[in-house]
């Protein structure tokens, strides 16, 4: 078994494309994950599976979620490894120290071509900075995530690719839920 946490994109925000974290919980079950646990109410969820690619996994529950709610949610798969290293490899945190709150990471589909990036890295964002690394985008936004022009929406439409945004505590929240779902596993084979 594998630990794999996935980040739903545009569920349950603003009164829009309502999702229940029950039913999602209940759905990923009925796809044979096991310890299926939720943190909040947007589209976070942490869960068991038998090792597979992330891509299967997105494909698995991008389907179900469509099947049950006749919407297509975009979704990002990471296992526990991977998350923990966007975590740690953060560049910001190389930085000055500043609030940990100002501190986003964007989850994109694909890993941005050259050239878009070097468009959108010409543009003045300030006081709002972001670093793309791979398929991930760090962001630094000092006034706050709703008052930053660096939105899923500006990625998208920038990127030509899917984008969803997590602060900084949710995905240490859900590094440590991540965590905690190993230990009973691990201990199995002791």
């Amino acid at each position: 078994m594998q630990t794999y946490i996935s980040i739903l994109r545009g569920i349950n925000v603003g009164g829009n494309r309502i999702v229940r974290m029950e039913d999602l919980r209940e759905w990923y079950m009925g796809l044979g994950f096991k310890d299926v646990q939720s943190y909040i109410q947007s589209g976070n969820l942490v869960f068991n599976s038998d090792k597979q690619e992330t891509t299967e996994l997105e494909s698995l529950i991008s389907a179900m979620i469509l099947k049950n709610c006749q919407i297509e949610v975009p979704l990002v798969v990471l296992d526990i490894d991977q998350l923990k290293h966007v975590v740690a490899t953060n560049p910001f945190l190389l930085q000055p120290v500043f609030n940990l709150e100002s501190l986003h990471v964007t989850f994109l589909s694909a890993k941005p071509s050259t050239e878009e990036l070097d468009r959108i890295k010409a543009m003045n964002h300030l006081p709002d900075r972001f670093l793309p690394v791979d398929k991930y985008i760090y962001i630094h936004c000092p006034n706050g995530y709703g008052k930053t022009r660096l939105t899923n929406n500006f990625f998208e439409s920038k990127l030509k690719v899917t984008a969803t945004t997590r602060n900084w505590r949710t995905l240490n929240e859900l590094i440590r839920l991540a965590e905690k779902i190993i230990l009973p596993a691990e201990n199995l084979i002791n």
